[in-house]
């Protein structure tokens, strides 16, 4: 494929198109903002469901919350979620150890967190992305991307070619567009994993509490709406091919038997396998550009990081915006502005990935004096900075 160091905005009075492949948070996002800048946008997804029924939780700070507000779906989320204010760490038998109230890292006008639904936060980035008016193709990928000067030609899975100026990567952890266009940089294991499950909510869970030791490194969970939460145990990571599905249920069971306080209530739950998720955790950080000519990077396929911050939705959320704003901005859109994009972002994001993984090897480690606190407060109050 062949790299053009230049590609110019369409004349005056004609619209920019964008190919936005992926429909996760960051592709939703950006197609939201790009549309209403006036671009021209498609969003293909390759899941015909838009992924608008997996996933148990998430759990949003205040820098993701800010960005959602400027996607104008806040009310929506305020509405949907749970807000809370403090983070407490229990020991493993449920005694409260201290709480600690959370960083705003999104101002003082937004919550510091909020637990929510995965797949209702997803459900309202689509109504958006819908109402934007974008063109919307479900169950589509891109098979291959052709640059020349003018453009990029698309070939779509379905047999149906497209014709942009701009082809925007938001395909995920796993991206083939960042393999296509000859970014080598793959995801690595960081030797921890998680389980996740939705559950109903006990009526004393008011805020995460975290417990560090007994049977996992870490057994948490977040209160994500009025009656729900989600719970998950975090452990050395395991070959998930010798895991069979059938007994996920009774493997997250069996961890999050060693644990007291709420924890006992939320385990009669953990029952049907098909609701139990494990995942490993991953490190991603591409460096030098996250572009190659008319194609560029965003959100997972660029950087990803273990959710020992719960900061990886937002890191995605603000590459969006850094990115509506620069492609807003009228100058070209060549090699100087999505450098630009790439060198806005990356110590923002490198901080994020960096304190993310360290986080996780003091607890393989077993690093007993590890300044955890310092970390995550130095960390948290950069976020408070716009990015």
């Amino acid at each position: 494929m062949a790299d053009s160091p230049t590609f110019p905005r369409p004349p005056d009075g004609e619209a920019p198109t964008v190919l936005v492949i992926g429909g996760g948070a960051s592709g939703n996002a950006i197609t939201i903002l790009l549309r209403r800048a006036g671009v021209n946008v498609d969003l293909i997804e390759a899941t015909p469901d838009w992924n608008a029924t997996t996933g148990s939780g998430i759990t949003l700070q205040g820098n993701a919350l800010r960005v959602l507000r400027e996607l104008g779906v806040w009310k929506q989320v305020e509405a949907s979620g749970y807000a809370f204010g403090s983070l407490g760490v229990t020991a493993p038998d449920g005694t409260v150890l201290f709480v600690a109230e959370d960083i705003r890292t999104g101002g003082e006008d937004l919550p510091a967190t909020l637990g929510m639904q995965r797949p209702q936060l997803q459900r309202i980035l689509i109504d958006a992305v819908r109402a934007s008016g974008a063109g919307i193709r479900l169950g589509t990928t891109a098979e291959t991307l052709d640059q020349d000067a003018d453009g990029v030609s698309v070939r779509f899975s379905d047999g149906t070619a497209g014709r942009y100026d701009l082809v925007i990567a938001a395909d995920g952890l796993g991206s083939a567009t960042r393999a296509a266009i000859g970014v080598t940089d793959k995801p690595e294991p960081t030797g921890m994993a998680i389980w996740r499950i939705a559950a109903p909510r006990p009526a004393s869970v008011t805020r995460t509490d975290l417990a560090y030791g007994g049977p996992a490194y870490i057994a948490g969970y977040c209160p994500t709406g009025g009656d729900t939460l989600y719970a998950y145990l975090v452990e050395a990571c395991r070959d998930r091919t010798a895991i069979d599905p059938a007994a996920y249920a009774d493997e997250m069971r069996r961890l999050a038997q060693g644990y007291g306080g709420v924890w006992p209530e939320i385990t009669a739950h953990i029952t049907d396998p098909r609701k139990v998720n494990y995942t490993r955790f991953d490190r991603l950080l591409v460096e030098g550009s996250w572009h190659r000519g008319r194609v560029v990077l965003v959100g997972d396929a660029a950087h990803c990081c273990p959710p020992t911050l719960a900061q990886g939705a937002a890191m995605s959320l603000e590459d969006a915006v850094v990115l509506a704003e620069l492609l807003s901005t009228g100058r070209d859109w060549g090699d100087e502005l999505l450098q630009a994009y790439y060198d806005r972002r990356i110590p923002r994001v490198r901080t994020v990935v960096e304190a993310s993984v360290q986080i996780g090897q003091w607890q393989l480690d077993g690093v007993r004096d590890a300044d955890m606190a310092g970390l995550i407060g130095r960390t948290m109050t950069l976020l408070k900075e716009r990015p």
